[in-house]
Parts: C-alpha cells; sequence; structure tokens
C-alpha cells in the first residue's frame, strides 16, 4: 500500500497526463486523419500504368463488373496493394509507439531494435531450406525471427555496463540488424535466392495478394485490439516503473503482453512489406507532439497517421520514376534518418 507521500506524487503524475492530454485535438486527428486516408486510398488506386477515374474506383469497390477490365485491375491488383500498405503502416506505428511507452525510450523502433532484420533473416531461412512454404507458415516464421532479433538485441545490450539506456539499446539494435542482415545476404548469395529475397531488403507492397490480407488480418486487428486495451496500463508505465506499480499495475505482464503485440505486428508487416524502419519512429512522436502523452489517444492516432505515411510513401514511389517503383524503405528513411539524428542530438531522453 503506497503512503501518503507517494499517494501525493502519484496523483501529481496523473495530473500531468491529463494537462499534456488533448482529447479534442486527438479527435480531429483521428476524423481529419480518416479523411486524408481514405483520399490517399482512392489516389493510390486511381493512379499507374493505366489511368483510372476515382468514379471508376467507386464503382468498382461497391459495384463490381467482373466483365471489366479496370474493375479487375482495381480489385485484383490495385485494392490489396493499398490496403496492404495501410495495415503495414498501422502496424509499424503501434509497435513503434508501444515499444518507446514501454521501454521509455524515445529511440524504439522495430526497425532500429532488430525485429525487422530478425524477421527478414527468417523468412531468408525458410526461402532457402523450406521454398515453397505457403504464406501462413511464413507469417509464424517471421514472428519468430522478429522474437529473435529483438532478443539478441536485449541480450546484448544489457551485458553492457551501466544498464539498458536509450542510445545503448539503439547500438546494440543496429549492430545486431547489421549482422543478421549480413547473415541474409550470406544465405541468398550461397542458396541463390537474391532475388527472392531483394523485394523484402528493399520494402515494397506491390506484391500483396488478398490471401495475404486475408491470412495477416485476425493477427493484426487481435493485436490492435490488444494494444488498444493495454493503452491505459502503458500510459502509466510510461511515468516510471515505481508509479505503475504503485498504481496497482503488474507491469512484468504488461511489458510481456506488450512485447507479443509488437512481435506479432512487426512479424506480420515484415512478412507483406520487408524490412522497412523509421515509420515506428517518425508517427508515434508526431502523435505525441498532437495529442499528448496519454497512450489511450496515441495508439488509435498512430493506427490513422501510421497507415496514412505508408500510403503516400507507397504513392510516391510511383510517381517519382515511372514506370519504375522507387523502393518505400528508402523514400521513408529519407525522413528518418534526419528525424533519428536529430532525437540522437537531443541525447535519448526517456519519455
Amino acid at each position: 500500500m503506497s503512503t501518503p507521500a507517494e499517494a501525493a506524487t502519484e496523483r501529481e503524475e496523473l495530473t500531468k497526463i491529463k494537462k499534456h492530454s488533448r482529447p479534442v485535438i486527438a479527435i480531429a486527428v483521428l476524423f481529419g486523419g480518416m479523411f486524408a486516408l481514405l483520399m490517399a486510398i482512392g489516389l493510390s488506386i486511381s493512379f499507374g500504368a493505366a489511368d483510372i477515374q476515382l468514379a471508376t474506383v467507386w464503382t468498382a469497390v461497391f459495384q463490381f463488373n467482373p466483365d471489366l477490365t479496370p474493375h479487375q485491375i482495381i480489385r485484383e491488383i490495385r485494392l490489396p496493394r493499398v490496403l496492404g500498405a495501410a495495415m503495414v503502416g498501422a502496424c509499424f506505428a503501434v509497435a513503434g509507439a508501444l515499444m518507446q511507452g514501454l521501454t521509455r525510450n524515445p529511440l524504439a523502433d522495430s526497425g532500429l531494435l532488430g525485429l525487422n532484420a530478425g524477421a527478414a533473416f527468417m523468412l531468408a531461412i525458410c526461402f532457402a531450406f523450406l521454398p515453397g512454404l505457403p504464406y501462413m507458415y511464413l507469417i509464424m516464421y517471421s514472428f519468430l525471427g522478429a522474437g529473435l532479433g529483438v532478443g539478441i538485441v536485449f541480450g546484448v545490450g544489457s551485458m553492457s555496463r551501466g544498464g539498458l539506456t536509450p542510445m545503448r539499446l539503439v547500438l546494440a539494435g543496429a549492430a545486431v540488424s547489421a549482422l543478421l542482415g549480413a547473415l541474409s545476404e550470406g544465405v541468398a548469395l550461397y542458396f541463390r535466392i537474391g532475388q527472392d529475397l531483394a523485394f523484402w531488403y528493399a520494402g515494397g507492397v506491390s506484391g500483396t495478394k488478398w490471401i495475404h490480407l486475408q491470412i495477416m488480418s485476425p493477427w493484426i486487428i487481435a493485436a490492435m485490439i490488444g494494444a488498444v486495451i493495454l493503452s491505459r496500463s502503458i500510459t502509466l508505465l510510461s511515468l516510471g516503473e515505481e508509479v505503475a506499480i504503485g498504481l496497482g499495475q503488474r507491469t512484468k505482464s504488461i511489458k510481456l503482453i506488450g512485447m507479443l503485440i509488437v512481435l506479432v505486428l512487426a512479424g506480420a508487416a515484415v512478412s507483406v512489406v520487408g524490412a522497412v524502419g523509421f515509420v515506428g519512429l517518425i508517427v508515434p512522436h508526431l502523435t505525441r507532439f498532437l495529442v499528448g502523452h496519454d497512450y489511450r489517444w496515441i495508439i488509435p492516432c498512430s493506427i490513422v497517421l501510421g497507415a496514412l505515411l505508408v500510403v503516400l510513401a507507397d504513392l510516391a514511389a510511383r510517381m517519382i520514376n515511372p514506370p519504375f517503383e522507387t523502393p518505400i524503405g528508402a523514400l521513408i528513411a529519407l525522413i528518418g534518418v534526419p528525424f533519428f539524428l536529430y532525437l540522437a542530438r537531443k541525447g535519448g531522453k526517456e519519455l
């Protein structure tokens, strides 16, 4: 049971959270972001080698006619692609928000802490030793790879003197990601599967099929619901572990469940789009800047803004040098690297 002084400190911390929470702006971000996302999805579907009017997009979605070629293009190629982009953007963004809240590390991101590299490495192993493996099993191996990557990063980071600081964790993540990337390339060269893996190295959603969405949707929906349910506990945990325990939170259980959700989100996203980094770094910080420090708002807003970022990146990837496509991982890195350097220059202060 907490002492009067501890109870006063807890009340003070909760007051700070409420003071820095902006629910009105959060609601505006949610509705404005969803409107912008729908517009971006419409533009993304209409733009391509075959120009399609927005009105045709509407009829293809709601009054599908299999005899019309534009409808077939939209239904079989462009719609799964743009929905896949939205889903993986939301996955990366929420995974980053959860990791930052759980670890109180502003530099946490699935790409920077080895999850993406671990999932990509496991995919390389699957392509080499289990060719033709159904996507249902690929996504499971991707989860395992993400867990392997983050486990090694935390293990290596814990070995350093002085404990896990944000910067040490990121350095360990960079080293482990480089190692797993080199091993993936070695596997690709030895087994001559470099062409198959090039897609995952560069990052892109052009290969997204309905079967991918059908298989990963239940996992992603369950993980998103879990993240929303966990959001209040993460807000309290972001105040500090002692404060969270004082408020009756089971911090170990919260961290375990939170990391399992992160593994599912990052693993599912990498299995579709490849090892795209920085989405989980940029979006949570932007969201926190807009809506405050309450994760009950950060998580849903990150879903919308993460989806919007990757859909726009995919659209830009097709517009820069048509008919060729620029990898969306490279485009997002153009924003992500300066943003990371900015955060690192601030000293990686805890959230």
